[in-house]
């Protein structure tokens, strides 16, 4: 923060500290108090914004930045966006391989911040040339004075949210959370915020979510990858057909599945429940903490934290639109019917 007067330099500054919300609605008939760490108050609307800014940084100290570089990724759009952005205010080009079935929300607000932009399809395998992984690959191997931020296999990720996230959360709770639920995609955020947790204190339980067509809760339960549990889903950010470094699976204690369907419900209903405007995988975040509670995982004495990790604004064209929705068969759900009449036309 500037010194002359109390304003930011820019936005970076503005990147963690986000605030512990008080879970009040969905929560009232649980065992125990919820709380989520809401992410989505970030200037890039994601957790995303920590391990950019923290790679980024990492990178210009060891000397792999300089002017004119090119910074290179695989995203299903929040890193991308989060690295379009510290970019575009540290000066370097940004180049991303997303995966086709981020949201055209995401793409267009990256494509905003000056990333080219390669859309690569999401149902091929991890080695098919074509995928975003291979993609990447290719770009960073072509491209002279390029960085390749791999945050599926980059230990900087984790460290991102051992330094920040983890800490916030302990010092917001007074060191009274006792469960940690939160999303698993290349694990940073989980894995970060786990290992901070369990040195404070190893009886925190630390519960990733994983999606239907995800390998990662198999993987973690018998040390082996299940090619047959493979295939496409419509949770962006989350679960995996690879098996990334970034998550340290010795720290979390177990998964919780989800499917696409009560994810998408879960987010709306968050929403008009609780009035916080979340992303798709904050749905299914909470919907792990519904099946938990049937599960008799929470008491009385239970002090939950769930991380939302995005903003729902980047789902406008997805699961807010009623369209969508119903183009997925999600309308045929008891779990959330929506208002079909909350917009009037004179």
């Amino acid at each position: 923060m500037s010194q002359e007067n109390q304003a930011y330099n820019n936005v970076l500054e503005l990147i963690g500290n986000t605030p512990l919300i008080k879970l009040n609605i969905l929560t009232k008939d649980f065992p125990g108090s919820y709380f989520t760490k809401y992410e989505g108050f970030n200037p890039g609307h994601s957790n995303k914004d920590r391990i950019a800014l923290h790679i980024i940084n990492q990178a210009e100290q060891k000397g792999l930045l300089k002017q004119g570089s090119t910074i290179i990724e695989t995203t299903s759009g929040n890193t991308g966006f989060s690295l379009a952005m510290v970019s575009l205010l540290k000066g370097y080009k940004c180049i991303l391989a997303v995966s086709s079935k981020a949201s055209k929300d995401k793409i267009n607000m990256m494509k905003c911040l000056g990333a080219d932009i390669y859309v690569c399809p999401s149902n091929v395998p991890s080695d098919d040339p074509r995928s975003y992984y291979e993609v990447a690959k290719r770009l960073s191997n072509e491209i002279e004075n390029s960085v390749y931020i791999n945050q599926y296999f980059n230990e900087l990720n984790v460290e991102a949210h051992y330094q920040t996230t983890g800490p916030e959360i302990w010092n917001q709770t007074n060191g009274k959370i006792t469960h940690l639920i939160a999303c698993s995609g290349t694990g940073g955020t989980i894995s970060g915020i786990g290992r901070f947790l369990k040195d404070k204190n190893s009886n925190v339980k630390i519960i990733g979510v994983d999606a239907y067509g995800s390998i990662l809760k198999k993987y973690h339960e018998t040390g082996k990858i299940d090619k047959k549990e493979i295939y496409s889903y419509r949770i962006e950010g989350l679960g995996k057909n690879i098996v990334p470094s970034a998550t340290d699976f010795k720290i979390i204690d177990k998964f919780v599945k989800v499917t696409d369907s009560d994810s998408a419900h879960m987010a709306r209903e968050i929403t008009l429940k609780e009035g916080l405007f979340v992303g798709y995988t904050s749905g299914a975040a909470f919907q792990a903490i519904n099946i938990l509670n049937e599960e008799k995982e929470f008491n009385a004495d239970s002090h939950v934290v769930v991380v939302f990790p995005d903003h729902g604004s980047r789902y406008l064209s997805k699961i807010y639109s009623d369209e969508w929705m119903n183009n997925q068969g999600f309308y045929d759900s008891s779990f959330y019917q929506p208002k079909k009449n909350s917009i009037n036309y004179i």
